[in-house]
Formats: C-alpha cells, sequence, structure tokens
C-alpha cells in the first residue's frame, strides 16, 4: 500500500467516490489530491486534499474531502493518506493544518486539537459556515502543527497488513478513468463499414 498524487485520468473516479461519499468537492482540482493504492492489485482504496486559499493576511493550508471505500476502511488508508497531506503542507512551508469536520475524534489521534472559531483564519470561518450548510453541519475548526503530527503505531501496523488478496485490478487507463461509459459511447468517426 502506497499513498501518491492524483493523476489528472482519476478526476472521474474522485468526484465518483465524493458525490457517493457526500464529500466536499468545493473549488475541485485533481491536481490537489493524493490516492492511496494497494500495491498487489494496484485497487485504489482511499484519496485526501490539501486546499490552499490565498488572501491578503497570508496562505492558509485546510485538510480537506478525505474518503476510503467501503472495503479498506480500518485499515489504516485514511491515517496514511492524512500524513501525506500533512507531509506535503510542511513541504510547501506551511507550519500549521486546519481541518473543518465533524470526525474531529478521528483527527484527535494524529494530533489536531479542536479550537475556536475566532481562533480561524478569516477564509476559513466563512468556509466553515458553507460547509456546516452544504455537506458538514457537524463540523468544527480543527489544527495542527505540522511537527506535532504523529501517527498511531496501530494505524501503521494495520497499513502494513492490508490485505493482499483483494482481486486482480490494474492501474492502466479505461473508458472510465476519463468519463466514458462504455456501454453507452459511439465512435466520433464512422468508416462505413
Amino acid at each position: 500500500m502506497y499513498v501518491r498524487d492524483a493523476k489528472n485520468r482519476e478526476e472521474v473516479w474522485l468526484l465518483d467516490h465524493i458525490e457517493a461519499m457526500e464529500l466536499d468537492e468545493t473549488a475541485f482540482r485533481s491536481r490537489d489530491y493524493v490516492v492511496a493504492i494497494d500495491e498487489q492489485s494496484g485497487e485504489k482504496a482511499g484519496f485526501g486534499r490539501i486546499r490552499i486559499h490565498r488572501d491578503d493576511d497570508g496562505d492558509v493550508c485546510e485538510l480537506t474531502s478525505i474518503g476510503v471505500l467501503e472495503g479498506w476502511r480500518d485499515q489504516g488508508v485514511g491515517a496514511h493518506v492524512i500524513e501525506r497531506l500533512v507531509e506535503y503542507a510542511s513541504d510547501e512551508g506551511f507550519e500549521t493544518v486546519y481541518a473543518l469536520t465533524g470526525a474531529g475524534s478521528y483527527l484527535a489521534q494524529f494530533g489536531f486539537r479542536r479550537i475556536d472559531t475566532s481562533q480561524l483564519p478569516a477564509t476559513l470561518q466563512q468556509r466553515l459556515t458553507e460547509k456546516r450548510d452544504s455537506v458538514d453541519p457537524e463540523a468544527v475548526p480543527l489544527e495542527i502543527s505540522v511537527d506535532r503530527f504523529r501517527m498511531p503505531e496501530e494505524r501503521r501496523e494495520a497499513f502494513k497488513r492490508a490485505p493482499e488478496d483483494r482481486g486482480e485490478t490494474s492501474d492502466e487507463e479505461s473508458a472510465e478513468d476519463f468519463g466514458i461509459d462504455p456501454e453507452t459511447a459511439t465512435y466520433k468517426y464512422d468508416t462505413g463499414r
């Protein structure tokens, strides 16, 4: 199992799963996402996003839209997606990462702590209101200093032990990767044959 940057061709796959999981797709850009991949089968197991908000007061980094596919839950996939996103934020020079979510107890195990809404940068105060009104009415503000992130050992071990016999899939491009339904697609040019 490993976590890598999302590829442009995975945009439809990401949007489908974001919609199915009722996650936040505001200002969607596939290049902001990472995807967890099973090394043996090439199967996609989960994903997440870092969203950078730019304003006059400085840039702000938000962790958002983290999802793990049903068959992969409780195997450390989400934890490793979060770890990769926090590493990315650190690489980009951010000292603090914010999250606006109703899953605060899950993020607390990594060192995220709840903060008062008044402590949020102005950009995220507005975003919190919008998120509560749209996809996550239970959302609360959380933050973590990137140097205080910690990976619980049980999450790391679960990730290492993720099942190897999950079926054979491939990381090769398919029509579905580009949003094409192969059952109803027709050829653009008819050769008359």
